[in-house]
This record gives C-alpha cells, structure tokens and sequence, in this order.
C-alpha cells in the first residue's frame, strides 16, 4: 500500500512537471550580436499599436542653458504588452535597489 501511494505520488509530481515543462520553455539568450551603449536621456512616445523609446545622451554639463541638444542613439519599438512587461521589471529593479542603496529622486541633482 504504502508503495502504491508512493508510486501515485511520484506519478503526480512527474505529470505536473511534464505541463510545466510544456507551458515553460527553456530561454537561451544570445548576446552575440548585441551592442553595450550609454544612455542618461529617454524619452517615451505611443501609439495604440506600439511604445517607442528613444534613449539618448545629454552632454551639456552646465546648468542654466537656453538649450541643450540631446544626442539620439537607440530607438526601441516594443508592443504595448511588452511595455507593460518592461515597467513591471523596471518597476522591481528600481524598488531592489532603493533596499539596498536608499531611495532615489526624480532627477540625478535630487539624489
């Protein structure tokens, strides 16, 4: 008996791990074409059908200026669902490290 309910047991526990299996596949991430860049700008725009971020590196060290150009470097398109994916992991990582470093202002001079 005691067998039985073991077998049963090892059963269950390998047909849940089979639709897990099924349901998760494995992620290989392939970084071998991927380019490392430095950003301090974005910007966010949407249209019903995507968000665009524009990231970007604003090289005007001196306060007060009339202007400041910002040089545009990358542009990602991503669907509404993945931007909604994205601020979620954002929204985690930023709140992981204000536990670990202390909270952050809206702006790098807030700090």
């Amino acid at each position: 008996m005691a067998d039985e309910n073991a077998n049963k047991a090892k059963q269950a526990k390998q047909a849940v791990q089979a639709r897990q299996a099924k349901q998760s596949p494995v992620i290989h991430w392939d970084d071998s074409k991927m380019a490392s860049v430095y950003a301090n700008v974005c910007n966010v725009s949407s249209t019903q059908e995507e968000v665009t971020l524009l990231f970007g590196t604003n090289r005007a060290w001196r306060a007060g200026q009339k202007e400041v150009a910002i040089e545009l470097s990358n542009r990602v398109i991503l669907s509404p669902f993945s931007a909604k994916r994205l601020a979620r992991l954002l929204t985690g990582v930023v709140e992981e490290y204000e536990s670990r470093f202390g909270r952050l202002g809206e702006t790098e001079q807030s700090k």
